[in-house]
């Protein structure tokens, strides 16, 4: 009787700690969900997570217990997954990924964009909101919502399944990377590499064939801490040997507002490195390289692979050259007068990152051809599809600067006496 006693003693204790009616089962919300949100209680059943007991208050908190206060459910954030995921969640705050949300917020015309694009995940923000955000941003985001895209693990491993074997595969990295400036998923599918993981998908080539996915270049072994060699806009420090090359990287990163016209670093370098977009060091890009050499190594020879990643390294270089004439043709006509130069532009050079707010067709010409078809030009020839590395890329970029002279020299017809 007397331990009777004590064992009741003990939960009316914790009763007085968190009362019962703050404590709502997995059975009780699964109750209310499997009438109101059915799919996202079907998914969880499915999940690692309902089979190790990790129930919706332990993402959610205990707070929502009742219709009348759904706001009071927490969203996870990337801090939620790592009490139980702290390596890979260390991995990730080490990669690109966890600067997404920086990088679009760096971006000058940000701002000028419908804030349903950005923070309302419609444009940019629906890829981006991947990145790590502050507690103000956060703050901000509840503020227009109930604060969803405050997460980051669920933009590959979807809620509320959260499987790890859908984040293996390449269609998880579809819906970001491909379109107008990174069309990854359009070239990789395309390639000889996605070709034979999509036929092994199909069962057409037993499960045992080699055919990397996106993750087997970019994640080796799983590591979530994702970065490229050359970075998102293919431009790095050093400056290459070749003083041709130098001299048109240089003029690219004058565009790009990181060096001014007399070659010294802007403020925005120091966005530029915030936001880890570009290696600033021989060492930084061959760690980088060498762990690609070492992925590619695994189907191909090591002089194989080394070989092909040097082709691309040049195709960057031959179109840097027509990349940078095109931006010495624009900024002449700043120079001569002959343009608005807009006031927020650096010096005497059009703002590669203007995008669609560039004033006039000729600059717009310019921003497409950096942004789209210069991209598809290098990031054809590293993802192995040859079509995309010409026509979508190179090729474009010929025609883009043949365009470029033409209205450059109708606005200089212009103003000739």
């Amino acid at each position: 009787m007397r331990n009777a006693f004590i064992v009741l003693g003990i939960l009316a204790a914790a009763a007085l700690v968190v009362p019962a009616a703050r404590q709502p089962s997995a059975m009780t919300c699964l109750e209310c969900h499997a009438k109101t949100t059915p799919g996202i209680v079907t998914d969880w059943k499915l999940s690692l997570h309902s089979q190790n007991e990790v129930d919706c208050a332990v993402c959610h908190g205990i707070e929502h217990d009742a219709v009348t206060n759904v706001s009071k459910a927490a969203i996870p954030t990337p801090e939620t997954c790592a009490s139980c995921h702290e390596e890979r969640i260390a991995q990730f705050k080490r990669g690109k990924h966890a600067l997404a949300w920086a990088a679009m917020k760096a971006m000058p015309t940000t701002h000028a964009a419908p804030v349903y694009l950005m923070d309302g995940m419609k444009g940019c923000g629906g890829c981006h909101k991947i990145g790590l955000k502050t507690e103000a941003e956060m703050k901000e985001l509840r503020k227009s919502g109930p604060g969803f895209g405050v997460a980051s693990c669920d933009a590959c491993h979807t809620r509320h399944t959260f499987s790890v074997k859908e984040a293996r595969e390449p269609q998880a990295c579809q819906t970001c990377h491909m379109g107008f400036d990174h069309p990854q998923w359009e070239m990789y599918s395309a390639s000889k590499h996605g070709v034979r993981h999509l036929l092994k998908q199909a069962k057409v080539l037993p499960e045992s064939t080699a055919a990397p996915t996106c993750q087997t270049c970019h994640m080796p072994e799983g590591d979530h801490a994702v970065m490229t060699g050359w970075g998102f806009l293919a431009v790095r420090l050093p400056m290459p040997e070749d003083k041709s090359w130098a001299a048109d990287r240089a003029t690219i990163l004058q565009g790009l507002g990181v060096l001014d016209k007399d070659g010294k670093p802007t403020a925005r370098l120091e966005v530029v490195k915030a936001a880890k977009v570009a290696r600033l060091t021989q060492e930084e890009w061959q760690a980088e390289r060498d762990k690609m050499l070492k992925a590619c190594n695994a189907c191909h020879s090591y002089n194989f692979a080394k070989a092909e990643l040097e082709k691309s390294d040049q195709l960057i270089r031959v179109a840097d050259g027509l990349m940078a004439e095109a931006i010495r043709i624009v900024a002449g006509l700043y120079k001569d007068g002959l343009l608005a130069k807009p006031a927020y532009y650096a010096d005497d050079f059009p703002d590669l990152l203007a995008f669609h707010d560039a004033p006039t067709p000729i600059e717009q010409k310019l921003f497409v051809m950096f942004l789209e078809h210069r991209m598809r030009a290098f990031q054809g020839s590293f993802h192995a599809n040859p079509d995309y590395a010409l026509w979508y890329g190179w090729s474009e970029m010929k025609r883009d600067l043949t365009e470029i002279k033409a209205l450059a020299e109708e606005i200089r017809k212009r103003h000739r006496p």
